[in-house]
């Protein structure tokens, strides 16, 4: 199964995309519908907030006076929070429901209009935000019959453009004609979902190929954050922490355009442990890969065990390694990255090396001998690495 987080502004037009991916055959799951569904008249939700908050909370038909309700717990957090006690869990069974009915082989569209504000986006595979310019939203609510200042003051209370940024996966622009709209979601419904939802099913990690040196892009830091948030939920308390490693975690630094990261665990019995959670999160094991190749100087590769989850997302490109909690390649992906922050001219003489050994493996499929062609300059790197640590007194992060 895909999960898909949709969510956008008030007014952003974002039932337009669901109804587009509904389409498609995506089963959506409507947040707001389901929430007045538990609290309609006969359900056990309502007669909990009847008895909490007495009757004044409800209409002349017996129904649930949303207006009333708003107005109690408004100024109210004790309300609020009794409120949300009796709604939320029925909320999120009913969801856990219909998750399971839609079966294994679904895509899942989860349209929550609050899904930034609650912090819900590891929650998903993937997480889209509709957006449209304000004023145009603004025009939109006022159509529907909402008072222009109403509209601007629920816009307003909403989170901000660069909060729904940092947790868009996919960002739709629903600005301009409806069917330039429709036919974003037909290519990303063609070119990422179905794909995406195919790879996770058969546990297929995406083939990375040759390297692409590209130059350095500031969504890398986001998009990072993103999969550690949710390998980290994945994860559990298996999970002693989660970085972002490799060369797309260095400022100003050029770079495979892979997402790097690193897993930290007690044992290797608990990395196999975690397969099947890191699968069914969209990191699939990458069968084979159980010792770091790059960078050891050492021959023996007992020393530097780890296992590899790559990403099946055939959108974004990103390696997970699982690593235990002291090993020397834990400690050394760790170091490495903080040396090269620090060091300017480390830095240029690795972009040096990385575009022209590109240039000339970048074309190869496998990616060894590339691998193999950079060991050179890490075994001269590593004791310069060391001494700026042992001089800077730089330790790795406590876990």
């Amino acid at each position: 199964m895909l999960r898909l987080g949709l969510t956008g502004g008030i007014g952003s037009g974002k039932s337009t995309v669901a109804d587009r991916l509904a389409e498609h055959g995506a089963r959506v799951i409507d947040a707001d519908r389901i929430s007045r569904e538990v609290v309609a008249v006969g359900t056990d939700g309502l007669a909990e907030i009847s008895a909490r908050f007495g009757p004044e909370v409800l209409d002349a038909d017996g129904a649930l006076d949303r207006a009333a309700m708003a107005r109690l717990v408004f100024a109210d957090e004790s309300a609020r929070s009794d409120l949300n006690g009796i709604v939320h869990p029925r909320v999120a069974a009913r969801t856990a429901e219909l998750m399971t009915e839609a079966g294994s082989d679904a895509i899942v569209v989860h349209d929550v209009p609050l899904l930034v504000e609650n912090g819900y986006q590891a929650d998903y595979h993937l997480v889209i935000v509709v957006d449209a310019p304000v004023e145009q939203r603004v025009r939109r609510l006022v159509d529907r019959g909402l008072p222009e200042e109403d509209a601007r003051a629920r816009i307003g209370a909403q989170a901000s453009e660069a909060q729904r940024r940092d947790a868009a996966d996919i960002w739709l622009d629903n600005g301009a004609e409806l069917d330039r709209i429709r036919s974003s979601v037909d290519e990303l419904w063609r070119e990422r979902l179905v794909p995406f939802e195919a790879n996770i099913r058969s546990r297929n990690p995406l083939p990375l190929n040759g390297p692409r040196i590209v130059e350095p892009d500031p969504e890398w830091p986001r998009r990072a954050s993103r999969l550690l948030a949710r390998i980290s939920k994945a994860a559990g308390d298996s999970a002693l922490r989660v970085d972002h490693i490799g060369s797309t975690s260095v400022p100003g630094l050029p770079a495979n355009d892979v997402i790097d990261l690193q897993l930290t665990v007690r044992s290797l019995a608990e990395a196999e442990a975690l397969v099947e959670p890191l699968a069914e999160a969209g990191m699939p094991l990458l069968p084979g890969a159980d010792t770091d190749e790059a960078h050891h100087p050492q021959p023996d590769p007992e020393q530097w065990p780890d296992r590899t989850h790559v990403s099946a997302d055939p959108g974004l490109r990103a390696k997970l390694y699982l690593r235990v909690a002291g090993a020397a390649n834990w400690r050394l992906a760790l170091l490495l990255p903080a040396w090269l922050r620090a060091d300017d001219g480390a830095r240029r003489e690795y972009a040096s090396i990385k575009r022209d050994l590109a240039a000339r493996f970048g074309s190869d499929p496998d990616t060894r001998r590339y691998i193999e062609a950079k060991r050179p300059w890490f075994e001269r790197a590593l004791p310069r690495a060391e001494r700026w640590a042992s001089e800077t007194g730089w330790q790795p992060p406590p876990w």
